[in-house]
């Protein structure tokens, strides 16, 4: 990557930890909604939901990288939980937050290599780490993380059912 370029990061909280994706790999951001369950799914798909006529996979990364949930506290009133929806490769992906926080711009030369272990996500998940203050914010690699063999899992279920 070049010295001086720059990227945009969404960033959000899951558990105690902050971390990005590329805005670029962000469709949107909605507010929690209905999940319907999908039988003989992967542990750490939650399940599906209708976003405008189109069915997305909810993935959570709490149960996938054994995160605990954010504690809320009633004084907090920002944006509380929810889906940040991805578009990887054509699909659409929901993956569950616990706050979102905001748009972030990142000098690439800032990006640096992930410690061997971060709460519990392998770093090949990780496509860096920056430190912000007195905290990091994890970069994660959402291709990496939803690979083809992974997104085949996920995107041909055995779920398919019509409802009446």
């Amino acid at each position: 990557m070049a010295e001086n370029m720059q990227i945009q990061l969404v960033t959000f909280q899951l558990g105690e930890e902050l971390y990005g994706v590329d805005i670029m790999d962000v469709k949107e951001i909605v507010k929690v909604t209905a999940v319907r369950p999908i039988p003989n799914s992967p542990y750490y798909v939650e399940g599906i939901f209708n976003l405008r006529s189109e069915i997305i996979p909810v993935m959570n990364l709490h149960k996938r990288f054994q995160i605990k949930k954010l504690e809320q506290t009633d004084e907090e009133n920002e944006f509380e939980g929810g889906f940040i929806i991805l578009n990887i490769d054509d699909n659409k992906i929901g993956i569950i937050i616990d706050k979102i926080a905001r748009v972030v711009t990142i000098n690439t030369s800032d990006i640096k290599d992930p410690p061997q272990m971060i709460s519990g996500i392998g770093t090949e998940y990780i496509q860096g780490v920056i430190r912000q203050d007195s905290k990091y914010l994890i970069m994660l690699d959402i291709r990496r993380l939803f690979s083809g063999k992974e997104l085949q899992k996920i995107l041909e279920p055995d779920f398919v059912e019509t409802e009446k």
